[in-house]
């Protein structure tokens, strides 16, 4: 029997679920919404992040959230290395660099979930720490506090990015890039290396998110099958390269799917992200922050 107090569950669930869904798309919002590059394989870039910390957690005993930010700077890396591989394979090649680039990055994802599969094998895999496992108590309602930490560094990460963006010089550069690259030249800078200077940041960001993740639940090589849907609408909903939407679309994600799950059951909850990301391509293309052209 359905009750508000199972409706109250799932809302607040939703929200903290939600804020987890924001968390592993802000790279996303950057590297497709700011930029325009087809980055597919995001969600295996995260995935990968995942299998990082559950090593360092598994043979040294890191905390997740403090093994996500030892591998930072080497994603940051990582970003760097592959678009400027992506630029120089595709991108500057011509105006067909979108679809080619869309099977660069599907190649990449394939390659990373084999190189996983290799080194990991496929079973499930997850990390230990003092607050994995345990829940808050508040009268009937049981709050996971992995999904309040979750909460916590999506807010941290969403007010860093955004402050980031909007009172650097190389922020503004970031979002002047998108918009108008001969400007920029014409100012001294090079759009090229703003850029990947931008997708190293979405990519670093990514250390973070796939520590995220294999707390929220363990992982498996798979697994980017899965956020492939959810990060893109996320992005799609928020309007491509909003921080703060990107938090609001996430929480829209994340209470629309613990409601479904709550009253139609789990094998409905995949299909929530894919239909509405086809409802705001149809109803408003721009996103929910974005402004019209």
């Amino acid at each position: 029997m359905f009750s508000f107090d199972l409706l109250l569950d799932a809302v607040v669930i939703g929200v903290l679920l939600g804020c987890f869904y924001a968390a592993v798309s802000l790279g996303l919002s950057v590297s497709f919404g700011l930029l325009d590059v087809p980055h597919v394989a995001h969600p295996a870039f995260l995935v990968l992040a995942s299998y990082a910390v559950f090593f360092l957690n598994e043979h040294f005993g890191i905390d997740p959230l403090l093994a996500g930010l030892l591998i930072t700077p080497l994603f940051f890396v990582f970003g760097l290395i592959a678009y400027r591989l992506y630029y120089e394979t595709f991108e500057k090649r011509g105006s067909d660099a979108g679809v080619r680039g869309i099977a660069f990055f599907f190649g990449i994802a394939f390659i990373i979930e084999v190189l996983i599969i290799l080194q990991f094998g496929v079973d499930q895999r997850s990390v230990t720490a003092t607050y994995i496992g345990k829940a808050w108590r508040i009268g009937d309602m049981r709050i996971p506090f992995r999904l309040v930490v979750a909460f916590g560094v999506a807010a941290a990460l969403t007010i860093l990015l955004t402050l980031y963006l909007s009172r650097t010089f190389m922020g503004r550069a970031i979002r002047a890039v998108a918009q108008d690259q001969e400007a920029l030249r014409l100012m001294g800078a090079n759009p090229i290396r703003i850029k990947q200077w931008a997708f190293g940041i979405a990519t670093a960001v990514l250390g973070i998110a796939g520590a995220l993740l294999i707390i929220v639940a363990p992982v498996e090589p798979t697994l980017d099958r899965t956020y492939i849907g959810r990060t893109f609408c996320v992005v799609v909903m928020a309007g491509l390269g909003s921080m703060t939407g990107t938090l609001v679309a996430g929480i829209i994600l994340g209470v629309a799917e613990t409601i479904v799950l709550t009253l139609f059951g789990a094998s409905w909850a995949p299909a929530i992200s894919f239909g509405m990301l086809l409802a705001v391509l149809a109803v408003r293309p721009q996103g929910l922050f974005g402004r019209r052209s």
